[in-house]
């Protein structure tokens, strides 16, 4: 078994995708659209094989608060070493996105920082 893809939901599918392609190397599909639904769907593909589902339609609610709270909590991108870590999350935070936590060894050994995207996801980038 494998995770073949990750589905998320946003208000703005076009500034997600571009998101996602421009600081993770993902590869867009030809967007999907249901006229009867509103439902407009990328996937985004990634080396690794794994794909994220973004999803937009207009009955869609906001979220409340992700951090600490049930359910899925933090997608992880591994970017191969310490120093790719450290140069993403400086990119990220030049860019303008908000900086979850500098990186850091955690207590179980990884070396890791995390980002919000541009919906507040938590993204975090691993060794």
């Amino acid at each position: 078994m494998f995770i073949s893809h990750i589905a998320i939901y946003t208000n703005d599918l076009e500034r997600l995708k571009d998101f996602y392609i421009r600081f993770f190397s993902g590869k867009s599909n030809e967007k999907y659209k249901n006229n009867k639904t509103g439902l407009e769907t990328y996937f985004i593909s990634f080396d690794s094989g794994t794909r994220l589902e973004l999803m937009q339609r207009p009955d869609i609610k906001p979220a409340e608060m992700r951090d600490r709270s049930e359910g899925l909590t933090h997608l992880a991108f591994s970017a191969g070493t310490r120093e790719n870590v450290d140069a993403l999350t400086r990119k990220l935070v030049e860019a303008g996105y908000t900086l979850h936590s500098a990186p850091r060894v955690t207590g179980d050994g990884y070396y890791e920082s995390s980002v919000l995207d541009p919906d507040s996801n938590i993204i975090e980038i691993t060794d």
